[in-house]
């Protein structure tokens, strides 16, 4: 019996966690539609967080890929004073570099995707085998 209170209780603490984690990332950055993040992603830093063989397999015309497993390692690439645009396949990860992006960059522009890569509509560019 008091292994499933134990149970309960870090089921419960880590229902707590993700709740907060995920207002913490809507506060840390602004979900945009397709025709909203289209309208601003020319003049900002488009980064596709996808691992590289996502990215070549097809990209939203003029991202640069970083990989978020990779990101701590080149957070430097970003530049603090340029908006970021980010977007994943799903919209799932953008949370995690985004608060990876505020923390270590200090950038306070951040945006994402709404629906990630797999709703985008627009120009797509892939790499050529």
């Amino acid at each position: 019996m008091e292994g499933i209170y134990v149970i309960l209780i870090l089921l419960g603490a880590f229902i707590v966690y993700s709740i907060i984690m995920l207002l913490m990332q809507r506060r840390i950055m602004k979900s945009l539609t397709e025709a909203e993040f289209r309208a601003g992603y020319r003049k900002a830093q488009l980064i596709d967080i996808r691992e590289q063989k996502d990215f070549e397999g097809g990209h939203i015309l003029g991202a640069r890929n970083i990989p978020l497993s990779q990101l701590k390692m080149r957070i430097k690439e970003l530049r603090p004073d340029q908006p970021v645009y980010l977007y994943d396949q799903a919209g799932i990860r953008t949370g995690k570099a985004a608060q990876m992006i505020r923390r270590h960059r200090g950038i306070k522009d951040i945006y994402q995707l709404k629906g990630g890569f797999k709703l985008w509509t627009g120009k797509v560019k892939t790499k050529k085998r």
